[in-house]
């Protein structure tokens, strides 16, 4: 992995991210791992994992959570309602929180903040549960580092309060329409946030999720924010 303010990013495919902190801790945003098929097969294993942020209940973000949690027994930030969800399965470790709060979770502070999408959690039954409302998150690293995940979204006037009073260096974004953001309202963020790098996200997993990196390069070129791609897999360079 390359090094990104002596942060590792690795970008596990859809909108999941692994990283590694300057202390040598382990970050999962969105822990869709395993039944990822965007994730190439050597990295669905995880040796090591600290900490785990849920952006909302989806399948494609949280569907390996039990598994993992089982495993590594990780620190686990989210909302209120999927912590209850997840302590009733017998998780440990989880801590609740809800828009606008921050917590230490071992090396990083997190902010959870708004995001607009629905979040309900598909039972085993085929029922949905209510799990509360999605989220985004401003992570600061130990060395004052501090990236934007947007989670699942559409543009929203109020990601300009996010950037004035967070200040993220890296904004990860989801491109890929439908189900988030096209290019199209993703570079409208940009503009919103003068967003300086931009890391697109939930792109490309299935045929239905169709905007591309280079759309959003295209849409921001006047800008001068770096459009950062990577295919999952890959790290920052």
């Amino acid at each position: 992995m390359a090094l990104i303010s002596n942060v590792q990013i690795k970008y596990l495919g859809h909108a999941t991210f692994l990283f590694t902190t300057p202390g040598g801790k382990k970050l999962l945003i969105d822990p869709w791992v395993q039944n990822n098929p965007a994730c190439p097969e050597q990295d669905k294993v995880i040796d090591s994992l600290d900490t785990v942020l849920i952006t909302h209940a989806h399948f494609d973000h949280i569907q390996d959570v039990l598994e993992l949690a089982k495993t590594h027994k990780p620190q686990i930030g989210c909302i209120y309602e999927i912590a209850h969800w997840l302590e009733r399965k017998g998780v440990q470790n989880t801590n609740a929180m809800n828009k606008g709060g921050s917590q230490q979770l071992n090396d990083v502070r997190v902010t959870m903040v708004d995001a607009r999408h629905s979040c309900g959690i598909l039972e085993d039954d085929g029922s949905i549960s209510y799990g509360g409302e999605a989220a985004g998150y401003v992570v600061e690293f130990e060395n004052g580092f501090r990236i934007y995940h947007a989670g699942d979204t559409c543009v929203f006037s109020d990601m300009k309060i996010i950037a004035d009073l967070y200040e993220p260096e890296l904004i990860l974004l989801p491109i890929g329409d439908l189900f988030t953001m096209s290019p199209k309202e993703a570079a409208y963020a940009c503009r919103l946030m003068n967003a300086k790098k931009v890391l697109p996200m939930h792109y490309g997993t299935f045929p239905a999720l169709t905007g591309t990196p280079q759309e959003l390069r295209e849409l921001t070129s006047e800008l001068g924010t770096e459009i950062i791609e990577l295919r999952p897999g890959q790290s920052l360079t």
